[in-house]
């Protein structure tokens, strides 16, 4: 049967058991307290994350609104740009037409006054063309040049070949464009 001192080796004793469950208690404490402070730091983390991520988005929407904003701006800025782009050669050219409107107020004008004038007005609108980098192409005598004029038709001429050796009307130039091309007459070789 069993002998009672083996009975006794396998038993252990009750402070060993006492001890090894207390360790289990503290190891299972340990662990639930380490479990508990990672849960802790994952729920500030977490916390954190979702503090940026709304700060972020907010940024974004404030981002968004400004964008739109300084686009709204350039459109309207654009807009007013085409729509009152000419408003100083407007202005200027005011002071033409009160030129004019003055020379036709007078009742007892004389041709003479009338000449003199014209050319006064004229020189005021040449001075305000000049200030906006208008000119007139005049090409009398050169070569034609199918960018600034346009050839009305040909004539027998003494001139070299594609000579221009009449202008109908002067052409305009608004800084290197050209608004509108001067209408001539070009020299061709002489039929023989």
């Amino acid at each position: 049967m069993h002998d009672p001192q083996n009975l006794q080796t396998n038993q252990p004793e009750s402070g060993e058991t006492s001890n090894t469950v207390d360790a289990q208690k503290t190891a299972t404490n340990e662990t639930t307290e380490t479990a508990d402070e990672t849960h802790a730091n994952l729920e500030e983390l977490l916390k954190n994350a979702e503090l940026k991520a709304a700060e972020h988005h907010d940024a974004w929407l404030r981002a968004k609104a400004d964008a739109e904003n300084i686009r709204r701006r350039a459109q309207a800025d654009v807009a007013n740009a085409h729509k009152y782009a000419i408003e100083n050669f407007s202005a200027e050219l005011l002071a033409v037409m009160d030129s004019l409107d003055a020379a036709l107020a007078v009742e007892n004008a004389t041709v003479e006054n009338f000449k003199n004038g014209m050319e006064l007005t004229r020189k005021q609108l040449a001075t305000v063309f000049e200030k906006f980098n208008i000119k007139m192409i005049d090409p009398a005598g050169e070569k034609f040049d199918p960018h600034q004029h346009q050839a009305i038709c040909t004539v027998d001429s003494d001139l070299a070949p594609n000579t221009v050796t009449q202008v109908m009307q002067k052409g305009c130039m608004l800084h290197d464009r050209v608004i509108r091309p001067a209408l001539v007459s070009v020299s061709k070789t002489k039929d023989t």
